[in-house]
C-alpha cells in the first residue's frame, strides 16, 4: 500500500461524500436565504419559520435524488471492496 493510493483513496472518498451532501446542502441554503429575505421584508423574526421549510425541502431532495446518492454510494463501495486485494499485496 503506497502513499499515493492512500491519497487517491482519501480523495475519492472526499468526492463522494461531497457528491452525495451537496443536494440536500444546497436545497436548505437557498429555502434558508429565501425565508431569510422574507423575514427582512415583512420584519417577522421567528427563528423557527425556517425550520419546516428546510425539512420539506431536504425531504423533497431526498425523494428526488436519493435514487442517484444510493447509486453513488454503492459504486463507491463496489470500488472500495473490489480493490482490496490490490491495496494488500
Amino acid at each position: 500500500m503506497t502513499p499515493e493510493s492512500i491519497m487517491s483513496m482519501g480523495h475519492q472518498a472526499i468526492l463522494v461524500t461531497l457528491m452525495v451532501a451537496a443536494p440536500m446542502l444546497l436545497v436548505a441554503l437557498v429555502i434558508g436565504l429565501v425565508v431569510s429575505i422574507f423575514q427582512a421584508a415583512t420584519q417577522i423574526n421567528e427563528a423557527t419559520l425556517s425550520f419546516i421549510p428546510k425539512l420539506i425541502g431536504i425531504f423533497a431532495t431526498l425523494v428526488l435524488a436519493g435514487p442517484w446518492m444510493l447509486t453513488v454510494l454503492t459504486d463507491y463501495l463496489r470500488s472500495v471492496l473490489t480493490n482490496i486485494p490490490n491495496l494488500v499485496g
